[in-house]
């Protein structure tokens, strides 16, 4: 049994460590912004969305009604579309209104989109190609946007930029894939491959049927392996500590806060509901980092520095472009097949800007 004076040891240690927490996670010199906007946008809106979300899930904002221009929807289902739609869009105000970004890939900016919007409109069988490999790279690029935040803090709290990397990037894998794998959206995702069956092309258009016949050993592989991923995560990042890494409050923060949602969205709610949960709160953080990022440069490009409303003038100027282009993607499916390719082009892009636009590593952030 413990001793008296061990127990008060104990405590002692477990109050240390709590203040010296509560210490970490309201330092604004920890923060990407303040502590404020930083665990309410970034840390908290995972679960922030995913509480709404489900308070409102048998409300009628849920209903499909008919909507004027759409085919029937929901309300929630049309705002989550215009919010998904306008944070693709937002990518451009670093791409391409920042100079030094511009200027350091030029050819990715101008001649890639264009070769891209063309080759999906004129060439079916390309724009169904991409139109899958987005739902996968969608995932792949969510897991890497969560990773990228979780790198800012580790750079906050003094670790190298370096450390930990590849650690950070699998559980982030696990954290996205791992509850869809072994959710109840598995055969929503693999479901796009039926698009092949346009082309003829057989053997990819049955993939769905392959994957259902052993959904459920897939499910529990994915669930041992994604365990031991985060086993194997736990074990590196302490080896870590001992050898000098900070550990970051907000980085865990970050990484539970999305992994709860992850599982509870994808792994027990339908589509719909998972989709719009695990998009939104992306898209916040997303318009979140690119409005910390690049205000000053829009400011200056926008020649609004020395103007009384300027900071007014530069919230609409950044709002305004986002919402055009959300509404418009919200409805694109009405439209021709042009605007599809335009609106894919768009996304696709917002992909594989993000790739390299934005990186801790080679301080681009």
């Amino acid at each position: 049994m413990f001793s008296s004076s061990t127990s008060k040891q104990y405590v002692s240690r477990l109050k240390t460590a709590f203040e010296k927490t509560r210490d970490q996670a309201v330092d604004p010199e920890l923060c990407i912004r303040s502590p404020l906007f930083d665990w309410l946008l970034f840390i908290g809106s995972p679960i922030i969305v995913l509480g709404i979300s489900l308070l409102l899930a048998n409300t009628l904002l849920w209903e499909d009604r008919s909507i004027p221009l759409h085919d029937k929807d929901s309300i929630i289902g049309v705002l989550s579309g215009v919010i998904i739609g306008s944070h693709l869009f937002a990518v451009f105000f670093r791409s391409h209104l920042n100079a030094q970004v511009f200027n350091r890939w030029p050819l990715r900016f101008t001649l890639v989109p264009v070769l891209l919007f063309f080759g999906l409109g004129i060439l079916p069988w390309f724009m169904v190609v991409m139109s899958v490999i987005a739902t996968f790279w969608d995932i792949y690029h969510s897991a890497m946007q969560t990773f990228g935040l979780g790198r800012i803090y580790d750079m906050k709290a003094g670790n190298p930029a370096k450390t930990g990397r590849m650690l950070d990037s699998w559980v982030n894998y696990v954290l996205y894939a791992g509850p869809i794998a072994a959710g109840l959206v598995l055969m929503d995702h693999v479901g796009d491959f039926e698009e092949f069956e346009e082309l003829g092309w057989a053997a990819l258009a049955n993939f769905p049927q392959t994957v259902e016949g052993f959904a459920g050993t897939l499910r529990w592989l994915v669930i041992s392996g994604s365990l031991l991923v985060v086993i194997a995560y736990v074990i590196g990042y302490w080896r870590l500590h001992k050898q000098g890494y900070k550990v970051s409050v907000h980085k865990i923060a970050l990484l539970a806060s999305t992994g709860l949602t992850s599982i509870i969205a994808w792994g027990f709610n339908p589509l719909l509901i998972a989709f719009v949960v695990m998009n939104v709160f992306h898209a916040i953080q997303y318009f979140a980092i690119v409005w910390i990022k690049e205000k000053d440069n829009l400011q200056t490009k926008f020649r609004l520095t020395d103007i009384k409303s300027g900071k007014l003038l530069l919230i609409a100027l950044f709002i305004a472009p986002l919402v055009i282009y959300g509404i418009i993607y919200e409805w694109v499916e009405m439209s021709s097949n042009w605007f599809y390719a335009l609106m894919l082009t768009v996304t696709l892009l917002h992909f594989w800007y993000d790739g390299f636009i934005w990186s801790v590593r080679k301080k681009q952030i």
